[in-house]
């Protein structure tokens, strides 16, 4: 059985192993995500459950938003999100999912949208080298090279690694490992990094690819 959790993004620290082995970690607050509402094969297509984080209050959403939670009796919360597992027919609207759900040593699969840096150069995009700053070479020494040839084929290739927008995409990091559970305060704690700035908005799942 398939298993997932809303969870934020708190920081990275570090943790010892028995044998005196240093474990980074990225501590990641995961849940309590009430059901919010119950997606079944017979009335939908599909088996998911559309999950809820982080409490807010009734004016920071708009009408549709607001109808759902009224609809399950909820409190308002700030993110909503749909997530796909086997058995969704066993939850009931209402019900918590917690960190719990994991345990120590389980591979995990975590998405997220990563840090953005706004409209960068070809060296920070994409690692290029820097040209030479040699006479002759200027007056700029970051700029992207040549092009190609000039009279056949008259075009830039599509794909050529050029400056543009870097970063806010969406990025899954695979099999990675949960260190710990902290339960009475529903984190995480997963070994090595995970995509997105402090604070932002993860998805933790059980890994489709585990070694």
């Amino acid at each position: 059985m398939n298993k997932a959790i809303i969870g934020r993004k708190v920081g990275m620290t570090q943790l010892f192993a028995q044998d005196g082995k240093m474990i980074p970690v990225t501590v990641v607050e995961a849940g309590p995500c009430p059901v919010v509402q119950v997606k079944t094969v017979e009335n939908d297509g599909y088996a998911a459950l559309k999950l809820g984080f982080i409490e807010t209050s009734e004016k920071a959403l708009n009408k549709p938003e607001l109808g759902q939670f009224k609809k399950a009796g909820l409190k308002p919360h700030k993110v909503l999100k749909e997530i796909r597992i086997d058995g969704a027919e066993t939850y009931t609207v209402g019900a918590e999912i917690k960190a719990d759900v994991f345990a120590a040593g389980d591979k995990v699969d975590v998405s997220g949208v990563t840090k953005g840096h706004g409209f960068t150069g070809v060296i920070k995009r994409w690692n290029q080298h820097r040209l030479k700053e040699t006479h002759g070479v200027g007056p700029v020494h970051r700029e992207p090279g040549s092009m190609g040839s000039i009279s056949d084929p008259s075009r830039v290739f599509k794909h050529k690694h050029l400056a543009g927008q870097y970063g806010v995409e969406n990025v899954t990091i695979q099999n990675l490992e949960i260190v710990k559970v902290d339960v009475s305060r529903n984190v995480l704690l997963i070994k090595g990094a995970i995509p997105g700035p402090k604070g932002s908005i993860v998805t933790v799942s059980n890994s489709v690819k585990s070694k």
